[in-house]
């Protein structure tokens, strides 16, 4: 990270117990070189026990990921960084309209059989990430499953969190996977407009639809990071924990392109320099 970028991270982070007074010891590696460690694995998509040996031990930086992945650290790290994004945009930090899709990937070896299957449509043996976007393409949820498990069965999990974590979503769009009874369950239950966007039937080739586009591209941000073109996890909860990663390195380093302009247009800045 620039310092630039570090010095929105750091003030995106989780405040550690030991300084709040509750309890643990103060750790014993700098949190810029632990995160530095960690997106240089999500970015370049190395083993753990390939760490180069500029970074802290392996099993000290997979520690600290560990950690982060139970106690929802990286959620929350996230989620700061999502807010701030979003206030950068001039949008609410709270967003009022989402966009749900999944993707189909690839599992490595080291996925094991009870969270993986086969995804018929795609053809793709491995896992499937079921993500919720915002209207810009910034992350709301991730949940990971088996690639054979449909749309519609993880909507039913996914959408109820979704609702009482952002309390002013009322509209979701989504594909053709997410039609039938779900949408009217959405409405009942949820008071939760479902608005199916779907591919007209007279149209070849590529199109760009209404609003799918975003979290299409939000999709091909996750593919940018090589640790998630394929699944390489034995845990799916650590597959959605390097999603965090990688959509928190996206947005730290908008955030962090924004500052530097900023600073370069205040008066005296070039004589300061």
């Amino acid at each position: 990270m620039t310092d630039e970028e570090w010095q929105v991270v750091r003030d995106a982070m989780p405040v550690p117990a030991w300084l709040e007074g509750r309890g643990g010891q103060p750790e014993g590696y700098c949190h810029r070189q632990m995160l530095d460690a960690i997106r240089y694995v999500t970015d370049n998509g190395i083993k753990w026990r390939a760490m180069p040996a500029d970074f802290p031990a392996w099993d000290r930086v997979y520690a600290f990921f560990r950690r982060w992945r139970e106690k929802g650290l990286v959620k929350e790290f996230h989620d700061r960084l999502r807010d701030k994004a979003r206030e950068d945009q001039g949008r609410d930090p709270e967003p009022t309209a989402a966009i749900i899709d999944s993707q189909s990937v690839k599992g490595a070896a080291s996925v094991p059989a009870g969270s993986r299957g086969y995804d018929g449509g795609k053809k793709i043996n491995g896992r499937r990430r079921h993500v919720i976007t915002d209207s810009v393409g910034l992350l709301l949820m991730v949940l990971v499953t088996a690639a054979n498990v449909t749309d519609r069965q993880v909507a039913h999990v996914m959408l109820p969190q979704l609702r009482a974590r952002f309390r002013k979503i009322v509209l979701v769009w989504a594909d053709g996977g997410y039609t039938g009874r779900l949408v009217d369950w959405a409405k009942e239950k949820l008071q939760l407009t479902l608005q199916i966007v779907k591919r007209s039937d007279d149209t070849s080739g590529f199109v760009v639809l209404p609003r799918r586009w975003c979290v299409e591209r939000t999709l091909g941000w996750l593919m940018r990071s090589r640790r998630l073109v394929r699944d390489f996890e034995t845990l799916p909860a650590s597959s959605e924990t390097f999603v965090y990663f990688s959509m928190a390195m996206l947005m730290s380093r908008r955030l962090a392109r924004t500052a530097s302009r900023t600073r370069r247009a205040q008066p005296g800045w070039a004589r300061a320099a």
